[in-house]
């Protein structure tokens, strides 16, 4: 089999998804093209092809569309055997800020092509786009400095000039309005004829030439005018609502600094923050954004994640903790470990996530497509038919008829109808991103909305993933007193047990003396003398080994084990002086989070690999459902059985050990942030692990699946009233394109609704 290699390309001037279907359909018609994925949100095409394509032809094919088209740096090259790496190699300028000044420039594809060295083809391109009215994002800068703001301005300005001629000199009227008329049309026809000669014959720009035409040969030229000057308005909203939304996905690439300053031999100096390499150590002043994900490894500060995760309190955060690029530290100076190239980062890899997420279609989105392929020529046969056949069987007037057949044909245009859903998928997915909740593409975001059963793992997703003391019973000292001898014991070591008596002595200011003669006992605990007292800190087993215990604290110990709790037996000269008792707590959101889940009437589980009696306790402060000593394996099989019993399963899991579960499930959800996300097994992953998410997720995705069944009320049912109104005899032309234009943009205001979460 041929070798398939991708090319990534920027496309301007894409308002909404017709237009990439336009440009899907005439690429794949390229010799040796295998696949084409557009983003109509992201601005971007991916062509997958076997290297006998000629790139050149792709690009004719698109700017002949009436688009813009630029390769990604790195992938103008000859395209190379799409191996993993190459992925990155041609995302990197995605991200790291030198391409998406495309939004800024109007010519950006303009150097994109000198670049490259093609500037016999740029020179070509740069004729073709004069003529045609689509250019790059319209939302760059003021709409009126747009090709497409112009050629608006231009055919109001040729209508109005018609109508003062028409009344200063009414024999020539309708030859005004006829050349006002072709001020607008002109580059719509090309585009209509482009997009035919490509496989797409029944496009809005057809139906709109067709219409127009028509009008004037039955002598309805000033409204042939005014309809194309509405249609060219129509496409400038579009154009702008189109742009803010993706706007909205490329403001989070502006949260990474540009520029970082690096260490290096003692010294620092100013890099720009993308030449940074894993593995470089940078300082970050109080109050500067930090330009790298890493890990600190030196100072302890306040940091700001808000721009990131939404989380509007500053975390504390110190050495070995893990820090993403964009979040502002707050009070001191941190030094980092840089552990992610620019194109790797968090941001970029949410941004590429978001992109790639829209490349790839909702179901429903898919059934839209398959509707509009019939639909559109289905209106065409009925305005013919509504247009002939009442002069033809019972004598109307030809002119009234056609007419009424013209209006027909612009409100059965299905722009709305197509946008409907990718426009309320991609504002969900950038929603979703802004607050740490990533989905990767459409069909998950419709999945999630259906979840009835949500299986949660417990270490680290439930709970903290770390012990914390939770217990201390003293048997003759104060609790202080034994705190701090068991912290004596445990300084320096790093057991998960020991950090957790290490953490309680630090937060409650116990003095920590040192102490001498430590000894590990393997299996059993530690000893050792400090303050002229001999210590030892066992495991009940090993104190009763000793003799130290008695039935009345053995009775304790088996109480707090029943709780899920691990126990640590405290003798002072040989004596037992007290009992610590440790368990890995559920995270302060775990019952908030469950409860929301509740609400939306979603079951959960938990599935645990712990020992049953701390799954019980853990399950029994939740109240939820649980399943205890579980290899990973045994995750999946009953994420398997949950699904043949008719539940649509999400599986919440924080990474490696719930792999294969997440496979399993109908949704994976990983848990946590950072880079080591199980984000290639999962469908979503939620940044910040807070269990609420996971509820706040399944909600954005009801209320995007409401948004598009609203967006589609909206769309068919205006069509609907003006269809009887223009057979009627009550609406004609203008209303027809008003009803095209108002509800595509409405659809849009609508899907922006989702934007504005609330988190």
């Amino acid at each position: 089999m041929a070798e398939t290699n991708e090319t990534r390309y920027r496309v301007g001037g894409m308002d909404c998804a017709s237009c990439a279907a336009k440009i899907d359909t005439a690429v794949r018609r390229v010799a040796g093209v295998a696949d084409v994925s557009v983003s109509v949100m992201g601005g971007t095409m991916t062509v997958r092809h076997d290297g006998s394509s000629d790139l050149k032809a792709i690009e004719k094919k698109v700017t002949g569309l009436g688009y813009t088209v630029s390769p990604f740096a790195g992938s103008a090259a000859p395209a190379r055997d799409h191996g993993s790496h190459d992925h990155h190699d041609h995302d990197h300028d995605d991200h790291t800020g030198h391409d998406h000044d495309h939004d800024h420039e109007g010519h950006d594809h303009d150097h994109a092509g000198h670049d490259h060295d093609h500037a016999s083809h740029d020179h070509e391109e740069k004729e073709i786009e004069g003529l045609h009215g689509h250019d790059h994002g319209p939302t760059t800068g003021p709409w009126w400095q747009s090709k497409k703001g112009r050629l608006t301005i231009f055919s109001g300005a040729a209508l109005i000039a018609a109508y003062a001629i028409g009344h200063l000199v009414p024999a020539i009227a309708s030859y005004a309005f006829i050349v006002a008329m072709l001020v607008g049309l002109v580059p719509i026809a090309r585009r209509a004829v482009m997009a035919a000669l490509s496989g797409t014959p029944f496009s809005i720009e057809m139906l709109m030439t067709i219409a127009a035409v028509g009008a004037v040969i039955i002598n309805a030229g000033e409204e042939a005018a005014t309809v194309v000057f509405l249609f060219l308005v129509g496409e400038l909203l579009e154009g702008v609502a189109a742009g803010k939304a993706r706007e909205s996905i490329q403001s989070l690439t502006t949260l990474v600094p540009k520029n970082a300053l690096l260490e290096d031999n003692g010294q620092t100096r100013e890099v720009p923050a993308e030449s940074l390499a894993v593995g470089a150590i940078i300082m970050v002043r109080p109050g500067d954004r930090i330009s790298a994900d890493g890990i600190i490894i030196s100072g302890e500060s306040a940091i700001d994640e808000a721009p990131v995760t939404g989380e509007s309190t500053p975390v504390r955060k110190g050495v070995d903790a893990v820090v993403f690029a964009g979040t502002v530290n707050g009070d001191a100076v941190l030094r980092v470990r840089v552990t992610a190239a620019a194109a790797d980062n968090t941001i970029a890899r949410v941004v590429k996530l978001v992109e790639e997420a829209q490349e790839s279609k909702a179901p429903t989105e898919r059934f839209i497509d398959r509707f509009s392929r019939y639909y559109t020529p289905g209106v065409v046969v009925v305005a013919a038919l509504v247009a002939v056949l009442p002069p033809l069987l019972f004598g109307g007037s030809w002119s009234e008829w056609v007419y009424k057949g013209l209006a027909i044909l612009l409100i059965g245009c299905p722009c709305a109808l197509v946008i409907s859903t990718p426009a309320a998928i991609a504002a969900s997915l950038s929603a979703g991103a802004r607050r740490g909740l990533l989905m990767k593409g459409g069909a998950v975001l419709e999945t999630l909305g259906k979840v009835t059963m949500v299986a949660f793992d417990k270490t680290g997703t439930l709970t903290e993933g770390k012990p914390q003391v939770t217990d201390i019973v003293s048997f003759g000292l104060s609790e202080a007193q034994i705190l701090s001898r068991a912290a004596v014991l445990e300084q320096g070591s790093s057991h998960p047990l020991a950090l957790a008596i290490l953490n309680r002595a630090k937060a409650d200011g116990l003095p920590v003396p040192p102490a001498f003669e430590l000894e590990a006992l393997p299996g059993k605990g530690v000893s050792g003398k400090a303050g002229g007292e001999t210590l030892d800190l066992l495991s009940p087993s090993a104190a009763r080994e000793r003799g130290a215990l008695d039935g009345e604290k053995d009775a304790r110990i088996t109480v707090l084990n029943d709780e899920g709790k691990s126990v640590s037996v405290l003798l002072v000269n040989g004596v037992a002086a007290g009992l610590i008792a440790m368990r890995d707590e559920p995270r302060e959101d775990a019952q908030a989070g469950l409860s929301a889940l509740k609400s939306a009437s979603v079951k959960a589980m938990m599935l645990t690999g712990d020992n049953k009696r701390t799954a019980a306790a853990v399950a029994g402060m939740l109240g939820i459902d649980w399943r205890g000593e579980m290899m990973p394996a045994d995750k999946q099989q009953v994420v398997g059985e949950l699904k043949r019993q008719g539940f649509i399963v999400a599986k919440v899991g924080d990474g490696i050990n719930d792999a294969p579960a997440l496979a399993a499930a109908d949704i994976g959800i990983a848990m946590g942030g950072g880079t080591d996300v199980a984000l290639e097994t999962a469908d979503a992953a939620v940044l910040h692990g807070r269990v609420g998410d996971v509820a706040r997720m399944i909600e954005l995705s009801k209320r995007t699946m409401r948004n598009i069944l609203q967006n589609i009320t909206i769309a068919l049912g205006l069509k609907a009233v003006f269809l009887v109104t223009t057979i009627a005899g009550i609406t004609g032309l203008w209303p027809a394109i008003l009803a095209d234009t108002g509800a595509t943009v409405l659809v849009t205001i609508n899907a922006l609704r989702l934007l504005r979460v609330k988190g």
